[in-house]
């Protein structure tokens, strides 16, 4: 083994040749020409081997947390590791306390809005679905002092100045039509008398939900009540590219706590209207939160309609 090193020694130096100085006008430093190349070091694989390792530890601890068990009860602390507990699911009420919590805890805006996020059940049997609604409710506690702007459509002269005297921001015929095609007038929302109904297909594709119906109350001969519901009313739908989902203001954070539970209330009786009850419930889930928290999941079995239940009961007591 020496004899050989000693031989690729000599065969080196043999092979070194002289160059000229680098700097003639210095010191001569002679520098060694290298005719062969240097050994490819190991350090990529080296390092590919680190990082396998690393991507098979980080597996084995993946693997290990999805193995923890549940802890016991609720957490004893504000500060836990969520993985080790399942998702809590709160009373409302107590749900709005931990809300009120967070924003002083986070310096927040103390009137920032209140949503309500629900999923729906859209299935109605033999492949068939609810569709996509919208609806107009009145809150027991309205939150918003701006009055919407309703247009009301009617030929006959006299309905026309009952309209205006309760706070229709535009009333008329057919002489509307053309208005709002071309965006002259923008109204929030659009009620009518059902005379003048076939007078008015023309907009269906411009107004859309907003289009007058009597399933939405927006068609009628009680101009005043009409215009009262829609002045001060709130507008809930489904989410048109989520077909199942549908978010909502209910409320600001700083009204009482009852007034807020109130509206949430109102919001799901509304929404339970547009699928029959002897189906099932028509919300699967429910989220409250502000502008600025985290949604916190609802115990909703207590606000939906219990009229089903009480069917059943009655056929059971027969």
């Amino acid at each position: 083994m020496e004899a050989v090193l000693i031989h690729r020694q000599k065969h080196g130096l043999s092979k070194t040749t002289c160059q000229t100085p680098l700097y003639p006008c210095s010191v001569n430093v002679w520098v060694p020409s290298r005719y062969f190349a240097a050994a490819t070091k190991p350090a990529k694989s080296t390092k590919k081997g680190v990082k396998d390792k690393t991507s098979d530890e980080k597996t084995d601890e993946t693997e290990k947390i999805k193995s923890y068990s549940f802890m016991e009860g609720e957490p004893e602390d504000d500060v836990y590791l969520k993985r080790l507990y399942p998702r809590q699911i709160h009373e409302v009420e107590k749900a709005i306390q931990l809300l009120k919590k967070f924003q002083i805890l986070d310096f927040t805006n103390p009137k920032q809005g209140v949503y309500l996020d629900l999923t729906l059940d859209m299935a109605l049997g033999k492949k068939k679905k609810v569709e996509p609604f919208a609806s107009v409710l009145s809150f027991p506690y309205p939150f918003v002092s701006e009055i919407n702007k309703v247009a009301v459509f009617t030929g006959n002269a006299s309905e026309i100045k009952i309209a205006e005297e309760n706070g229709a921001a535009f009333a008329g015929g057919t002489s509307l039509i053309q208005k709002i095609l071309d965006d002259e007038i923008q109204p929030d929302f659009y009620v009518a008398v059902p005379e003048i109904m076939p007078e008015l297909n023309p907009l269906k594709k411009k107004l859309k939900k907003r289009f007058p119906k009597l399933t939405r109350k927006s068609i009628g001969r009680d101009i005043p009540k009409m215009l009262e519901l829609f002045k001060t009313g709130h507008e809930i739908k489904v989410d048109e590219e989520r077909e199942n989902f549908l978010k909502t203001k209910i409320a600001t954070l700083d009204m009482p706590s009852d007034q807020i539970v109130a509206n949430l209330q109102a919001v799901i009786s509304e929404v339970c209207k547009h699928r029959p009850l002897s189906l099932g419930p028509f919300v699967v889930r429910a989220f409250l939160r502000t502008s600025t928290s985290e949604g916190l999941l609802l115990k909703i079995e207590p606000l939906l309609p219990k009229e089903v239940e009480t069917k059943e009961n009655n056929k059971e007591d027969a």
